[in-house]
């Protein structure tokens, strides 16, 4: 204890080392944590944790009708085969059976009525996953079938919504369309996404002493499946610990989805007195768990001859399935991002929020955003094509920015606006106009391949819209060698945000990443937290954490200039060295002789969003804290004959902000356009006619491989531009935004599509195409038959469809 004030390092080696620039903090590209980890294998996930001897697996039997009467269930024949410990139904929750989120609707077990082909009736529990299948594929449940809806259309059409009806709207919008030089009308029909995460579902459960439980779960929102355990085990949530150390991908589909296979492991558990987990196979979990929502969107707008609207009627209908999940946040979103990038004029936008008999839709990358984005996408295109102008120069003529046009149909003003920029450089950089000239004259000549080109933009809000969750907290210790332990609400699911949360601590306090400790998210440290989701992960994080750093670091400095007699600006933290007035320490020493002066090292952190609400009656306010930016320019070639098309190149502009770590935005920015340009063409959801889900693995739904990515891809980051609100190092949020950068691949393949057409058109004629999504080779040639005779009765989805799903069951 006396020689606490010994510095290990000479001075001169402090010196050197005070002079040095930190390598580590803010704005430098540092390896993912987990990087050399998943890369071996040694990565541990839920299913990777080391068994219990006693430990039960579950499985469930599911129902086989999308909408049905529960006549009967008889479990005995489940107790004949060797291994089984349990078999429970709805009557055997201890607590509460539903576990919806927000709102009620989602029992953990049907219970007398089945919604879903899919749903689960029962639960088994045994000493092994096969076992279990076995026993649950044993039990005699009898139905009877009744009506289902499955088709969103006909959900609109008969009014069979999980929720209200929302209208936002500015000015006269029916004037204004009475008035327009040039009007179109039309719909488009925007497909859903399954989140084909690596790792499936998964939660492991372990009873604790006085009835409690510790989970351990794939999950994006520990608290929610906090709150739902205790609720089906009839606990407090004090009873219930969450641990969550990191998950093989997410993208919104755990955000609410992981609440079942934690519920049923944690009430088999309680029933049992033994470890228990449910992981889903993958076929089980495609069907049991909810989608990106598809949507019917609708739309009347008016236009003058340079292409700028001057008024518009739209709606978005989202299937939101048998129960409302988030759809009410989700569908909102869909409508706050109707406008994407322009300004609508006089508008109006309403939001259905319709039912169908299938699993119930939920969280994906974007939360409705891209759904809505996507009508005002095609009708860019539309107007241009319709006047055969350049649809780029009619995007930038409707951009926000210009005179009075800042203001969107939902009252907010657009602020920051650095589109113009963006796409300036990039039609620049991208060579757009050059290579537009080159597409037209190849396509002249060439009378099988087509090429197309788009170059769109992405104008992104950022912030939960269900206002309450723009919040977070963080615990923080310092050590008496130095050494960090951080823990936050956030989840890593391969994002990068453990990393960045850790810069960001390392940069206040002036140390090497290394010395910091991020541990797993668990309820029992950080307490009250709110899902990562909304691209807010690191914005609310990582200013907790910074918030609890400065905390410690107020007090640091408090320290140091009362014991050393200096100022507060006479204490400067740099690259590992506590630098007082003339003497330099060490962090790990000046952290000691801390201790030994009795200051607390350690605090909690907490942030709030400010700025933002939105009054949903009056359907106006500040529901975004900013926006982000982006901008993508692709280039795609058609085979006119079969439909098949490869993306030659792509070129993306994206703003960040200030970067907290360039490799890990980048990498974030090519993900999410991949994986968007897999929703918007190869990912196709086909349901048969009794509501099953017929793509339920990869040999039928196709994900984005290798082989789809574009031969040439070019990744910016905006450079020298910061976030002008309070954000974390003036950062900007990055998970969801550059997801809506693959919509200038499905321009582009519209493009292609506009070529076949107007070699097939007469003078004067108004050339338009229709082209939903996912722009599958088959919705291509079907597009293209159209564009070569437009007078032929239009090929209906649903019936080739039909063929489809006959020939799958076959299958």
């Amino acid at each position: 204890m006396s020689n606490h004030n010994k510095i290990t390092l000479s001075y001169d080696e402090l010196l050197t080392q005070y002079k040095q620039d930190l390598t580590t903090g803010v704005g430098k590209s540092v390896k993912h944590d987990s990087a050399t980890k998943q890369v071996t294998g040694e990565a541990v996930y839920v299913d990777d944790r080391l068994e219990f001897p006693n430990q039960l697996h579950v499985y469930c039997r599911l129902s086989t009708e999308a909408h049905a009467k529960i006549v009967s269930i008889d479990t005995s024949p489940c107790y004949e085969i060797d291994g089984v410990d349990i078999v429970i139904t709805s009557k055997d929750i201890p607590g509460q059976l539903d576990i919806g989120a927000v709102f009620p609707g989602d029992p953990l077990l049907a219970d007398d009525i089945v919604e879903y082909y899919g749903q689960p009736i029962i639960a088994v529990a045994a000493k092994d996953m096969e076992t279990a299948r076995t026993a649950a594929l044993a039990a005699k449940i009898e139905l009877e079938a009744l009506p289902a809806i499955l088709d969103v259309k006909e959900a609109l059409e008969k009014e069979f919504f999980v929720n209200d009806t929302h209208v936002q709207q500015r000015g006269d919008y029916q004037a204004a369309l009475a008035s327009s030089k040039n009007v179109l009308e039309g719909h488009i029909n925007v497909g859903g996404q399954e989140h084909f995460y690596l790792e499936t579902q998964a939660s492991s459960v372990v009873p604790s002493e006085d009835g409690g439980v510790i989970v351990y779960t794939s999950s994006q929102n520990p608290t929610e499946v906090q709150k739902v355990v205790a609720g089906v085990l009839g606990v407090p949530m004090h009873k219930v610990v969450i641990d969550m150390r990191r998950m093989g991908g997410g993208f919104g589909g755990k955000e609410t989805q992981a609440n079942a296979p934690a519920c049923l492991a944690a009430v088999i558990a309680r029933l049992t007195g033994k470890p228990t987990k449910m992981r889903l196979w993958r076929n089980d979990d495609m069907v049991m768990t909810g989608k990106r929502h598809p949507f019917y969107n609708q739309y009347k707008v008016g236009f003058d001859d340079q292409g700028r609207i001057t008024g518009i009627d739209l709606s978005v209908a989202g299937n939101c399935g048998y129960s409302i999940d988030l759809s009410h946040s989700i569908v909102d979103r869909a409508m706050f991002h109707s406008d994407n990038a322009y300004y609508l004029g006089d508008a109006k936008v309403v939001g259905y929020r319709c039912k169908t008999h299938t699993a119930s839709n939920t969280a994906y990358r974007g939360f409705g955003g891209p759904q809505g984005m996507m009508t005002i996408e095609h009708i860019m295109d539309e107007i241009a094509h319709y006047l055969g102008k350049d649809p780029l120069d009619v995007r930038k003529h409707n951009y926000y920015g210009l005179a009075d046009r800042n203001v969107t149909h939902y009252y907010q003003t657009v602020e920051d606006n650095c589109l113009f920029d963006i796409t300036d450089q990039l039609e620049k950089t991208s060579e757009y106009k050059k290579r537009r000239q080159e597409i037209a004259q190849y396509n002249g000549n060439s009378p099988i391949l087509k090429k197309g080109i788009a170059l769109t933009p992405v104008k992104f809000g950022i912030s939960f819209t269900a206002t309450f969750l723009n919040q977070a907290g963080a615990l923080l210790h310092i050590y008496t060698d130095g050494s960090i332990h951080l823990n936050h609400g956030g989840t890593e699911m391969g994002q990068g945000l453990n990393i960045k949360v850790a810069q960001i601590v390392a940069q206040e306090f002036s140390v090497d990443v290394d010395q910091i400790q991020i541990t797993a998210t668990n309820t029992d440290k950080v307490p009250n937290t709110s899902p990562t989701a909304a691209s807010s992960g690191t914005d609310l994080n990582g200013k907790a954490a910074q918030n609890a750093a400065l905390t410690i670091k107020a007090r640091l400095v408090e320290f140091a200039a009362s014991h050393y007699k200096v100022t507060p600006e006479e204490v400067v933290f740099n690259n590992g060295v506590v630098e007082v007035r003339d003497q330099l320490f060490s962090f790990s020493d000046f952290i000691q002789q801390a201790y030994f002066n009795q200051v607390s090292l350690s605090s909690t952190g907490f942030y709030r969003t400010p700025k933002i609400y939105y009054d949903h009656e009056k359907a106006c306010g500040r529901p975004f804290y900013y926006f982000a930016y982006g901008a993508s320019c692709s280039e795609v070639i058609v085979d006119t004959l079969t439909g098949e098309y490869k993306i030659l190149r792509a070129d993306i502009l994206h703003d960040v902000g200030a970067s907290l770590n360039p490799a890990i935005d980048i990498g974030q920015i090519e993900g999410g356009f991949i994986q968007g340009v897999g929703w918007l063409t190869t990912e196709e959801l086909v349901w048969n006619e009794k509501g099953r889900l017929m793509t339920n693995g990869p040999a039928g739904y196709k994900i984005p491989a290798i082989a789809d990515m574009p031969i040439d891809f070019r990744t910016e980051i905006v450079q020298n531009r910061t976030n002008p609100e309070d954000t974390v190092f003036n950062s900007k949020a990055v998970g969801e935004p550059p997801f809506m950068l693959g919509m200038s691949v499905w321009s582009a393949l519209k493009d292609a599509v506009h070529a076949v057409a107007l070699e097939n058109a007469n003078s004067g004629d108004n050339v338009t195409v229709q082209l939903d999504t996912p722009a599958t080779p088959e919705r291509m040639l079907w597009a293209m038959e159209r564009a070569r005779n437009p007078q032929a009765k239009p090929r209906s989805d649903e019936s080739s469809h039909k063929r489809r799903k006959v020939a799958s069951e076959k299958e």
